[in-house]
């Protein structure tokens, strides 16, 4: 691409906010013009908005760029948003009648009938119903969950192979997804907290919109029953997740772990620049995969799957792990923005 495509993050002095400045600090398509944030940010230098809680350091550029109020008067038609749930539904939908692709990982939108609730190596075809949102010129594609998006992913391969009637699945979340300051260290040091507002509901229904089929404009949810048990563990990245799986016809051991190994999507199709070679990882070492290895495989895109084997209940059980505010968030957000601009939504 000959010019990069200026681009706006809404949200831009939060947690998630920072780690797409990181990932699209040096992105060969993308180059971030604006940055937008609560009036209390707006006005100042990014620099002198933000508390950087990244592990490199602030693009020279960015820190100099002065936050914008969260409206849609901005010269970038591509916006991230960062953006709390408190206050993302409207600011979003404003941004998208307004003419603007909003892209993103808040969860208010993402049971929108004509909203896509987008992992691009799973639903990629979804993507079509945008055409008929109710924006006019603009639209609004949506990340899932980030506890969602491990699991999906390697669902995928399974039920498009084998067919799954239903799923349990415990998690084992990260600190990293609740934010920043986000838990506090008495809480969580020496602990595990078996409750998450609101997760166990996303996980049991987000992955029925994103596996379903569009028929007649929308998206028809499967059939799937998920069954989820959510717990935040002193880990600082990386949701680990202990799947049971009952297939419509049982597989064998083999056939499973070789539609891992080889389920590519339309983003590796398409070679898109934030894609990684091999979205699903499966590692044969018994103890794997392990958040502090395995998390950043495929820079963070990848998901580790291990441990399968058979289940006196379920047909399998195995391990599954995914980088939460990789691919789990701005990772996954701007795989999805790469894809929407390969595939002519934004011409």
């Amino acid at each position: 691409m000959e010019k990069k495509i200026e681009v706006a993050i809404l949200g831009a002095t939060g947690s998630v906010g920072q780690k797409f400045i990181e990932m699209l600090s040096d992105h060969p398509w993308f180059e971030i013009s604006e940055l937008a944030a609560s009036e209390k940010s707006s006005g100042k230098k990014y620099q002198d908005a933000v508390n950087w809680i990244m592990q490199t350091p602030l693009n020279d550029r960015v820190a100099e760029l002065e936050v914008k109020n969260c409206e849609p008067i901005l010269k970038s038609k591509f916006v991230f948003s960062a953006l709390d749930a408190s206050v993302a539904g409207e600011i979003e939908a404003d941004f998208a009648r307004a003419g603007y692709y909003v892209i993103s990982n808040a969860r208010n939108h993402r049971f929108d009938e004509d909203v896509p609730l987008l992992i691009p190596e799973v639903n990629a075809d979804h993507l079509e119903i945008v055409k008929d949102q109710k924006f006019g010129k603009g639209f609004i594609v949506t990340n899932p969950n980030c506890s969602t998006i491990g699991l999906v992913m390697a669902l995928k391969p399974l039920q498009d192979n084998f067919g799954i009637e239903s799923v349990n699945v415990v998690t084992m979340q990260a600190i990293s997804g609740g934010g920043y300051p986000g838990i506090p260290s008495m809480d969580i040091l020496d602990n595990v907290i078996p409750f998450i507002s609101g997760e166990e509901n996303k996980m049991e229904t987000e992955p029925l919109k994103i596996l379903g089929e569009i028929k007649d404009k929308k998206i028809v949810n499967t059939d799937i029953k998920v069954s989820a048990q959510c717990n935040r563990v002193p880990v600082q990245d990386g949701h680990l997740e202990a799947v049971q799986i009952k297939f419509n016809k049982k597989p064998s051991k083999e056939e499973i772990i070789n539609v891992w190994k080889n389920f590519k999507g339309v983003p590796q199709e398409l070679n898109l620049p934030s894609a990684p070679v091999n979205p699903i990882i499966y590692c044969e070492n018994e103890k794997h995969p392990q958040p502090k290895t395995h998390r950043n495989m495929g820079n963070g895109m990848s998901v580790s799957v291990g441990r399968l084997r058979e289940c006196s209940i379920f047909d399998y059980k195995f391990v599954v792990l995914s980088h939460n505010t990789v691919r789990g968030a701005a990772g996954g957000t701007i795989l999805a923005a790469e894809l929407l601009k390969a595939k002519g939504y934004t011409e």
